[in-house]
């Protein structure tokens, strides 16, 4: 992988033309101004991630992630770990943690690699974001905003967690 250092990078995962599955162009868009913060738009497809994210460190990537959870719920991995198969994690093709691990098997993941994920309502074609995962939004920037501070600055990562409902 180029080590060359770009700086921190988050990427939006989803299709916007597909309900809830817009939720990481919608948080990217809400981050676009971020002073030193790189921002790209992706569907998700692994070889593309891998283009993004080369010589980034940190990266954010932020998707709709279906676990079952209350609709909203805001979910972080770091993919420094094998991430969770058992549930869909994706609403793509190939799933999120496929793509990670094709990555991490070819040499290409960042040093740093977090996933940011909201729990969906809707993935129906032609829909807008639901209610409630547009209400997640700040607490997902709030939340990005922390991990690339804390990544900027050397501190260890928090530990994965995911459950935690967002607070308005």
């Amino acid at each position: 992988m180029d080590r060359a250092h770009k700086g921190p990078l988050v990427i939006g995962i989803g299709n916007p033309w597909r309900g809830d599955d817009g939720i990481g162009h919608a948080v990217v868009d809400a981050l676009v101004d971020t002073p030193g913060l790189a921002t790209a738009k992706s569907h998700g497809e692994p070889a593309e991630l891998m283009a993004l994210w080369q010589g980034h460190d940190p990266v954010i990537l932020v998707d709709a992630i279906v676990t079952g959870a209350a609709p909203g719920t805001l979910h972080r991995l770091d993919a420094r770990e094998p991430l969770p198969r058992g549930a869909r994690y994706s609403s793509h093709g190939i799933g999120l943690a496929e793509a990670v691990e094709l990555a991490r098997s070819l040499g290409e993941l960042p040093d740093t690699l977090i996933v940011h994920g909201i729990e969906p309502t809707c993935l129906k074609d032609a829909a807008d974001l639901s209610h409630e995962v547009r209400e997640s939004i700040a607490s997902a920037v709030s939340r990005i905003t922390d991990d690339l501070a804390a990544a900027m600055h050397g501190q260890p990562p928090c530990t994965n967690r995911a459950g935690a409902q967002h607070s308005n």
